[in-house]
């Protein structure tokens, strides 16, 4: 159960360094400058999001059974390994609308929407899938979000200068990669 937790929270936080979620939390940290309403909006939009996510996860896990399922699971860590080599760009400025509804409220709703089809929303689901643990996915997935999102708010747009995005997308490519892999080996060898 900790492995889970622990293999959530390093997956996600890992696979959210130059990810368009972070780009969003230094959009609305330059906007509104109040970090705390904004933390507290990512917290709520990926508990939720995530939660959903694993959920759905788990209960295909229950549909799909058997070597059918690890090897959908693992093709799913190789495609969201060469998804994490692509780097994200935020399409549309989701916070200029809700300016007006406050930095919360303006975080919890462009996150949310930000996440949804998102590799990191598609990790927590082959995650669950795979570990059927909806609340121990679901808690490290979204401790993993909040480990590469909060330093992205407190600092802002200066983080982003100072990361190597590129080797950080290929070592995040390289552990989903692994574990897509090694699931698929374990299937093969079984």
């Amino acid at each position: 159960m900790l492995s889970t937790f622990l293999t959530s929270a390093g997956l996600v936080a890992v696979a959210e360094i130059g990810d368009k979620t972070q780009l969003l939390s230094m959009v609305l940290s330059a906007q509104f400058r109040r970090p705390l309403p904004i933390v507290a909006g990512i917290l709520a939009a990926t508990a939720v999001n995530h939660a959903v996510a694993a959920a759905a996860g788990a209960a295909f896990a229950e549909v799909l059974q058997g070597p059918w399922m690890s090897a959908l699971v693992g093709a799913s860590f190789l495609a969201i390994a060469a998804w994490a080599l692509s780097p994200d760009r935020i399409e549309g400025d989701c916070a200029p609308p809700l300016r007006k509804a406050g930095p919360f409220v303006a975080a919890l709703i462009c996150f949310f929407l930000a996440e949804i089809g998102d590799k990191t929303q598609i990790a927590t689901v082959a995650l669950a899938a795979k570990e059927r643990s909806v609340l121990t996915v679901t808690a490290g997935t979204t401790l993993g979000m909040m480990i590469a999102n909060v330093p992205a708010v407190l600092v802002g747009s200066a983080l982003a200068t100072r990361l190597p995005l590129r080797t950080i997308r290929i070592s995040a490519a390289a552990l989903f990669a692994t574990i897509g892999i090694l699931i698929l080996s374990r299937l093969l060898l079984s």
